[in-house]
Formats: C-alpha cells, sequence, structure tokens
C-alpha cells in the first residue's frame, strides 16, 4: 500500500521536473533571473544616499570655514560641489534638484568660534526626496558635529574651549559594525526570492494543467486528490531549497558577508516557510483558470506581503491593527529569521519562537489549499 502510494507520487513529481524543465519560460524564471536580480538588486535596491551633489555658500570666507567645507571634501558621501556667491543662486541649485543639499555659512562663524559663541551652519536639503534628505541631512550633520568637537576640546598647551559637557560618545553598532547596506539588503533578497520562486512555480502548476487540458487527465488517474497536491508541493520545495542554498553561497563567497549562526537552524526555517508559501500557491492555483490569473493574484499577494513584512518600514511604526494583521504574513517571520540567523547567529529558542506561527500559517493555508482542491473537483 505505501510502495503503491510512494509510486504514484514519485511518478507525478517526475512529471512536474521534467514540466518546468521543458518550458524554456520557467526554466529562466527559476535558474537565471533570481541570480541576475540578486546582483542587480544588491547595487540597485539600496536605502544608502552616495555621491551628494551639494550647493555651498560660504559668506564667512575663514579658514574656520574652508576647514570645515573641506570635511565634506573628503568625505565619500559627497561628490560634487558648487560653490555660489548669492542666496538666488543657492535657492536655484536646490529648485532645479543639482544638488541633493546646500550648505550656507553665516559671516561671523569665524568670530564666533574665536570668541567661544555658538557658531550657526545651515544644512538644507531637497525635502521632495524625503529618505534621501533625511540620510544626507545626517551625514551633514555628524560631520558639522565632528567639526564643533574638535574646535571646542583644549589643545596639547591647554588652550582653547573645554567641551562643558565632558561627554566622550562611542557608537557601536552590533550585528553589522560598519552599517554596510549589503548585509541587510542581501539577506532579505535571498529569503524574498525564494519565497516568489516557491509561489510561481505552485502556482502555475495546476493553472497550467488546466490551460494544457491536461487537468481532466490528472483527475482520471489513480491518483488521490492529496496525492496530487503531494506531487505539486514537493518541486518546488525542492527547486527553492536549492536556489536558497546557491544564492546563500553567492552571498557569503562574493559579497563576503559573514553567515553568523546554524545552516540546520536556517535550512529548516527555510523549508517550513516554504511550506506556508507552498499553501498560498496551491490555493491561487486551485481557484485559477490560467495561468495569467495565477500570475495576477501573486502579484496581489506579494506587495502587501512585502509592505507588511516590515521590509520597507519597521512593523512597530504601523497603526495597531496593521500590526495585528502582520501576524498572518510568512514573509515577516521568514524575513526575522533569515536576518538573526544570518547576522545575528539567532538561538534555537528565537528561531522556535518564529517557527512557531510559520508552522500555523503552513498549517492553515495548506488546509484551506486541499479543500479549495477538493471541491474544485467534486
Amino acid at each position: 500500500m505505501l510502495r503503491d502510494f510512494l509510486r504514484r507520487v514519485f511518478a507525478l513529481i517526475k512529471k512536474e521536473f521534467i514540466t518546468i524543465w521543458n518550458d524554456p519560460k520557467t526554466k529562466g524564471i527559476i535558474i537565471g533571473l533570481p541570480i541576475m536580480q540578486l546582483l542587480i538588486f544588491s547595487n540597485a535596491a539600496t536605502m544608502e544616499v552616495q555621491n551628494i551633489d551639494t550647493a555651498v555658500l560660504d559668506r564667512s570666507q575663514s579658514v574656520e570655514s574652508r576647514e570645515l567645507i573641506s570635511r565634506f571634501e573628503n568625505s565619500p558621501r559627497f561628490r560634487n560641489f558648487y560653490y555660489v556667491d548669492n542666496e538666488a543662486d543657492f535657492k536655484n541649485k536646490l529648485d532645479t534638484q543639482k544638488v541633493q543639499i546646500g550648505l550656507l555659512i553665516n559671516n561671523d562663524f569665524a568670530r564666533n568660534i574665536k570668541s567661544g559663541k555658538p557658531a550657526e551652519v545651515q544644512v538644507v536639503a531637497d525635502g521632495r526626496q524625503t529618505n534621501s534628505a533625511s540620510i544626507a541631512s545626517g551625514y551633514a550633520s555628524q560631520i558639522i558635529s565632528g567639526y564643533g568637537t574638535e574646535i571646542t576640546t583644549p589643545n596639547a598647551n591647554g588652550n582653547g574651549v573645554i567641551n562643558a559637557a565632558g561627554i566622550n560618545l562611542s557608537v557601536r553598532n552590533w550585528f553589522n559594525p560598519n552599517l554596510e547596506y549589503k548585509w541587510y539588503i542581501l539577506t532579505v533578497i535571498v529569503a524574498m526570492l525564494s519565497l516568489v520562486t516557491t509561489l510561481i512555480l505552485t502556482s502555475l502548476s495546476i493553472a497550467r494543467e488546466r490551460e494544457l487540458g491536461t487537468f481532466d487527465q490528472l483527475i482520471v488517474s489513480p491518483l488521490s486528490s492529496f496525492e496530487i497536491l503531494l506531487g505539486k508541493s514537493i518541486p518546488p520545495l525542492i527547486i527553492a531549497m536549492a536556489l536558497t542554498m546557491v544564492m546563500t553561497g553567492f552571498v557569503i563567497i562574493f559579497f563576503h558577508i559573514p553567515f553568523a549562526g546554524s545552516f540546520i537552524l536556517f535550512m529548516v526555517s527555510i523549508f517550513i516557510s516554504l511550506l506556508a508559501i507552498v499553501g498560498v500557491g496551491l490555493y491561487i492555483s486551485a481557484v485559477c483558470n490560467t495561468q495569467q490569473q495565477a500570475i495576477l493574484s501573486v502579484m496581489t499577494f506579494m506587495m502587501p506581503a512585502v509592505l507588511l513584512s516590515g521590509f520597507i518600514s519597521p512593523i512597530e511604526d504601523m497603526p495597531v491593527f496593521l500590526q495585528y494583521i502582520t501576524w498572518l504574513n510568512p514573509v515577516r517571520f521568514f524575513m526575522v529569521l533569515t536576518r538573526g540567523i544570518f547576522l545575528k547567529g539567532m538561538g534555537l529558542e528565537d528561531v522556535i519562537t518564529n517557527l512557531i506561527p510559520l508552522i500555523i500559517i503552513a498549517s492553515i493555508t495548506l488546509t484551506l489549499a486541499g479543500r479549495t482542491f477538493k471541491r474544485k473537483l467534486g
């Protein structure tokens, strides 16, 4: 009995692999596209702000002001500097988006520094690009604060103004010491591409049978509905797991991102996360009659799933009712596990805490897919 069951399921699994391999479009999706996206997104999908163009209006024209400007010129974050003589030109550079920020130094800058008074520097950012403006302003503030700290620290002879606060600031970043944005984006992209590949393959499986007219042959075969779903689920799982291992190797070898956690826990987390997505994909495939409908349904699911995963904005910053909805989103937990195991070396207890919701979601989605498929057969 068990032997016959395994033989039938294995035959369907073999058929699925042959169908996927013989379809040039599907083969491109599962082999070439994820690797290409990994390489492109690692450089394009970034929230880092570099090559900042800056307008400078230096009314002081002093040694002190030129020293401050040289700090900007020697920073790798800033690129081109446009020196203007009046506020009209300063405003025009920002209005026409030739620069991202403007640096305005008043004519009393050097005098106030020498007399120990506060010296003001105005940083004007282009608020039309809110994220870039915020980050660029932060870079400028760090440079100005660093310069201010130096000029208020007494020199070796005891001259100068003593910093009244007497605070030595030490900033350390855990799990990503240099705040390399690729460490964040690539670990997330590995999870995203694995989920998308699994979702597309499973959502197309049954819809493809209907569109090609082979679904009726599948129904009259000796296979039960459970065996059909099992045979449709295993190939995408195997392909997605293999793809994840390949992408993880790319990230470690070519991008030099250290893998801090347990590889076994990592693979177990991936498997359970993909099970939850397989249920979603099979449900989509069961209710769609064509592959085009399945693709549109996948896009409809993925957009809110990504937005509610914490990838773009922290979940804690979302409205409370949306925070509750994220508990139904498998992408949320998969991203936490991927980043946590990869960068932090997340322990077994924390992994299990995030796996339990995924197991529940997988049980719900797989059950829903199975019942929908049986109802469609009826």
